[in-house]
């Protein structure tokens, strides 16, 4: 038997190490990132401390939005996809007027040229969409209109697959956040924070009235509806953190975001917003979104 026959017929029984090995290296890559994330925070880091911010200011607003739900019984399906469709236009013109053109920007001031530019920008769209694909395919998780997806979803508690759906759409919102504070525009960052945390508010009351539509009691809707804006500081944190250790990936982590956001308003919030034939209205509240976010970018950035 050659070398080569021993390996492939090990290889079954070495995957589970390579991937703990796998998830050891990422475990302890996490680690590095929030010791140097507290250290930034602890020895007064304007930027990372402003990415602090702006994410726990989008986490309030989602739990802000929960509280409606324990005082009201439903929301109409009109009113819910109306509200889908404003958060999805304030994240399209997050992605277009605060990371886009300043990921643009940022890569035209290390001197790279205006094709350079455009294929690094691009790029970095293209491998946020990708990384986000990925989660998407591996992580389960349910949606509340599209139902399971992701590998042995339904091997986990209904509740943690919501959870989880939620904790997928919020991601690049953090992200986006924290690369923008960690640019030399605090006033374009502080931007971007405000317009998430507009679309948080109705998002987080969407989330919350979804979960008690489904059976969950009142508090335990407001709670994980709460809770789940807690994924955007945290993720704001970590991308200020990685840009500020290293300048030069400012452009690719701004593309990187708006890459992500993309991929979650084409392939998340739009469907879910116009499966139940209210097209005109998510379409009405996604102009909306969109004019007040492009409008908070020109008044505060």
């Amino acid at each position: 038997m050659t070398t080569l026959d021993l390996l492939l017929a090990r290889g079954p029984r070495m995957r589970p190490l390579r991937r703990l090995l796998g998830l050891c290296i990422a475990a302890a890559g996490l680690v590095l990132l929030a010791a140097e994330a507290l250290e930034a925070i602890a020895g007064g880091d304007a930027r990372v401390r402003g990415a602090l911010l702006g994410g726990g200011l989008a986490a309030l607003a989602t739990a802000l939005g929960t509280l409606p739900v324990l005082f009201s019984h439903q929301l109409s399906q009109r009113s819910y996809d109306s509200m889908l469709g404003f958060g999805a236009g304030v994240m399209l013109a997050a992605t277009s007027f605060s990371l886009v053109i300043p990921a643009l920007e940022a890569a035209r001031a290390q001197g790279i040229g205006a094709w350079g530019s455009g294929a690094v920008v691009g790029m970095g769209v293209l491998m946020g969409a990708a990384l986000l694909l990925a989660i998407d395919r591996l992580v389960p998780h349910e949606h509340f209109v599209k139902g399971l997806e992701g590998p042995t979803a339904i091997k986990l508690k209904r509740v943690w697959l919501f959870v989880l759906a939620i904790a997928l759409h919020n991601l690049p919102e953090g992200l986006a956040i924290g690369v923008a504070f960690a640019g030399p525009d605090p006033e374009a960052a502080m931007a971007l924070a405000t317009g998430i945390s507009i679309q948080d508010v109705p998002e987080g009351m969407v989330v919350a009235l979804a979960l008690r539509g489904v059976g969950y009691g009142r508090l335990a809707s407001v709670g994980l509806g709460a809770a789940s804006g807690l994924v955007e500081p945290a993720m704001a944190v970590l991308g200020a953190t990685v840009v500020t250790l290293m300048a030069s990936l400012l452009p690719w982590g701004l593309a990187l975001a708006a890459g992500a956001m993309l991929f979650v308003i084409s392939h998340e919030i739009i469907p879910e917003s116009h499966r139940q034939g209210h097209e005109a209205f998510a379409t009405g509240g996604l102009m909306l979104g969109f004019v007040v976010m492009m409008v908070l970018d020109t008044a505060l950035g």
